[in-house]
């Protein structure tokens, strides 16, 4: 039995599908394409498949990982010929090989945001003063008791980096954020807080996740 590591990107129409979907969606594929993977053992029998730090809904990606077990061999250009037939024009195999690292090891992520408004230079300064801020209080789900509540909490502990430029009436956003088991930021909260803190008009375009990194800023494989 041989494990090997998928990279594949969703875009386009297929950010707004969830990840329980795009697993579906692999499944199906990984059958159509006759991929020999191995299954679990047990009364319910399941194809073997691990992610590394999957996406919220609405997120584009170009660094989604998912490993797979085979129990006969083929090539891995085979398994990523063989997958592209089959796959939608949106989710695509970029990479397919052998030697890789633990998902624990991922700590950081790169985003890019592309946003609207009617004067993006003056979001624009609006963005960058959120960003300079000691603090930035994000609004987020917990629980008192049995009730659901919106607790404020601090993100900027989570962020690493960031840019803002204006580009073809877009203001976009270049951003480094902690991720992994241990410490991640989800985009769209980033998104939520930075659009509630400026109380401007807007025209939401795109949320990208460019890549995966390591504690020393290597990318992940």
């Amino acid at each position: 039995m041989r494990e090997v590591r998928l990279r594949f990107c969703k875009q386009g129409r297929l950010k707004y599908i969830s990840h329980l979907d795009i697993n579906r969606a692999l499944s199906r594929a990984f059958r159509r394409a006759d991929i020999p993977l191995w299954f679990t053992e047990g009364y319910n029998p399941h194809a073997y498949m691990s992610f590394s730090l999957p996406l919220s809904l609405g997120v584009e990606s170009l660094c989604e990982y998912v490993d797979i077990r085979l129990i006969d061999e083929i090539s891995n250009d085979e398994i990523k010929k063989r997958m592209n037939d089959v796959l939608p024009a949106d989710l695509r195999i970029l990479d397919v090989y052998d030697d890789f690292r633990d998902s624990s090891e991922i700590m950081y992520s790169d985003y890019v945001f592309k946003i609207s408004f009617t004067d993006c230079e003056k979001a624009a300064e609006k963005i960058k003063s959120v960003f300079e801020l000691s603090e930035i209080l994000a609004q987020k789900k917990g629980k008192q008791g049995r009730k659901k509540v919106l607790k404020d909490v601090d993100i900027k502990q989570y962020i690493d980096k960031y840019n803002i430029s204006v580009r073809d009436d877009l203001v976009v956003i270049n951003v480094r954020l902690m991720a992994g088991n241990e410490k991640n930021l989800n985009p769209t909260l980033l998104f939520d807080t930075l659009i509630r803190h400026i109380e401007t008009d807007f025209e939401w375009k795109s949320i990208s996740r460019l890549s995966l990194l390591d504690k020393n800023y290597k990318e992940f494989r």
